[in-house]
């Protein structure tokens, strides 16, 4: 059996942690071991939790472990490819009332949250996390390091390239790219291509000057 341990013990984390449970696998071949997180006392005062078993910057990973990532932003990729630099090896985590339709095809490391909808011929990397309740349309394709989050709608044939953040409740339309390193702000709505390593706002979204 696996030993799962969730990498930041904040309220994403506690999120994922309550995701897990009602994740394929759970407890057939996997068990949440704990969390790290370079504060050891991120949980004080939050009860019925697993315990913080040690530091993100220095936790070795034994034997059995497997990891999942809480954190997203511009520290995402370098905190899991400490981990994995360490020997750490991330699995992909889907909620049990996710939908995952014809021909999708996942990478390794990612989190697929509740109620999410994943389309037909979708292709996912690896190490992202897709929130709960957001729609990735068909025929989109999604790359690495990636946080999307809840209520995102993803029109059909989008691209989102790497370590891009988008923010609860925007629409990326149809045949849209999201280039490396950007930002889509909460509630935006995306109709031209976001450009590498800018933010855009808005409906329809504007670089954010």
């Amino acid at each position: 059996m696996k030993q799962l341990i969730i990498i930041g013990a904040g309220g994403m984390g506690r999120t994922l942690y309550s995701n897990i449970l009602e994740s394929r696998g759970y407890g057939e071949s996997f068990v949440v071991k704990g969390f790290i997180d370079d504060d050891l006392h991120a949980l004080d005062g939050f009860n019925y939790y697993p315990p913080v078993v040690g530091k993100i910057s220095d936790y070795i990973p034994e034997a059995d472990d497997v990891f999942v990532c809480s954190i997203g932003g511009a520290s995402r990729r370098p905190c899991m490819e400490s981990i994995i630099s360490r020997g750490g090896e991330f699995i992909n985590i889907i909620h049990r009332t996710a939908r995952l339709l014809t021909n999708v095809a996942i990478g390794q490391g990612n989190f697929i949250g509740a109620d999410t909808v994943i389309g037909n011929d979708v292709v996912i990397g690896n190490y992202n996390m897709i929130q709960s309740y957001t729609i990735i349309g068909h025929d989109a394709r999604i790359g690495n390091f990636n946080r999307i989050d809840t209520r995102v709608t993803c029109v059909g044939g989008i691209v989102i390239e790497d370590e891009v953040n988008i923010y609860t409740s925007a629409v990326i339309n149809h045949k849209v790219t999201v280039e490396s390193k950007s930002s889509v702000a909460a509630l935006s709505f995306v109709i031209k291509d976001v450009k590498a390593g800018t933010t855009v706002i808005g409906n329809p979204a504007k670089k954010l000057m």
